[in-house]
């Protein structure tokens, strides 16, 4: 199915992604705990989706989406809270929000979709 193709690949560049922007973070006590919980979450993403999709049930694949649609929300949070925090120019986290917002809504649209249900 191409669509899974296209989850696997973009979760994996944006885990990819993720972890070259931490590198340019301060390293400062404050920014470090937001560093270290943006690449947690971060990699996270594609991880959980990798074990979705070896799952043995429609449940287990049900399960772990799901986990990655909650990372892919808290990794939306904390670009947020980096670049409103000024940590590093808006410009420079722009593309990175927006597809962490994709990703969030696309991984939404298929728990619900697995579900039976209308996103809410």
């Amino acid at each position: 199915m191409p669509f899974e193709g296209d989850i696997h690949r973009r979760t994996y560049n944006f885990a990819l992604r993720i972890i070259l922007l931490a590198r340019h973070l301060p390293d400062s006590p404050d920014c470090r705990v937001l560093t270290r919980q943006l690449v947690r979450s971060g990699t996270s993403v594609g991880a959980n989706v990798e074990e979705a999709a070896a799952g043995l049930s429609k449940q287990d694949f049900l399960h772990g989406m799901n986990i990655a649609l909650k990372e892919a929300r808290e990794t939306y949070y904390w670009l947020r809270l980096i670049r409103d925090a000024k940590f590093l120019p808006p410009a420079r986290l722009e593309k990175i929000i927006n597809e962490a917002d994709e990703l969030r809504r696309i991984l939404g649209a298929i728990v619900s979709k697995g579900r039976g249900t209308k996103k809410r």
